[in-house]
């Protein structure tokens, strides 16, 4: 039977410094990005079309994210009429900064694991939204999905992930990402 997870990302209108403060809450979702494993595809949702989104998250066996706990689901949660905050997550960063103590950008962990890595940044995703340059919003999102998707299959299929110290050394951390997340409560917090 295929996984239910999904993984995603989201890209927002605007950035902390815009809003004065970094709280999630006061940011605006441009579009999310996502890798449904059960179907095998990618989609992708503007901020209008998120009600269509929400069934496919509320029957997901866990959402996977880089910094989903402490970004993707806060700001998601502000447009979600239920609670995401109780949906089972892996925040595949902080699986990582359990193990050694500090961040690491996705961008870091991805070069060093995969030898590729994000196309941009999130202010770059912030120009193409106000730009109304959907399509380059959209590539930008979805190849974050894939990077995050195929860091993810890298620490699921070898126990672990890497990252580049500051001498530019590889260092291995050590993951498990078979369980992480994965609650037996039931995610459907909505009548759909």
């Amino acid at each position: 039977m295929p996984s239910r997870d999904i993984v995603l990302d989201i890209e927002t209108q605007n950035s902390f410094q815009e809003v004065g403060k970094y709280d999630p809450r006061l940011l605006k979702i441009s579009l999310v990005g996502l890798y449904d494993f059960a179907t095998d595809t990618y989609q992708s949702f503007l901020e209008h079309e998120l009600h269509k989104m929400w069934p496919l998250l509320e029957h997901a066996d866990r959402l996977i994210g880089y910094n989903i706990d402490g970004f993707d689901v806060p700001v998601m949660d502000t447009y979600y009429p239920g609670d995401l905050t109780r949906f089972p997550t892996l925040d595949i960063m902080k699986e990582i900064e359990k193990k050694i103590g500090f961040r690491v950008k996705l961008d870091d962990v991805a070069h060093a694991t995969l030898g590729v890595g994000k196309s941009g940044s999130g202010l770059m995703a912030i120009e193409y939204f106000r730009r109304g340059e959907i399509e380059k919003l959209r590539d930008y999102c979805l190849q974050d999905v894939k990077v995050t998707k195929d860091v993810y299959l890298y620490g699921q299929e070898r126990g672990e992930v890497r990252y580049n110290d500051r001498a530019g050394r590889p260092v291995v951390v050590p993951v498990n990402f078979a369980a992480v997340g994965l609650k037996p409560a039931v995610n459907l917090t909505m009548p759909f």
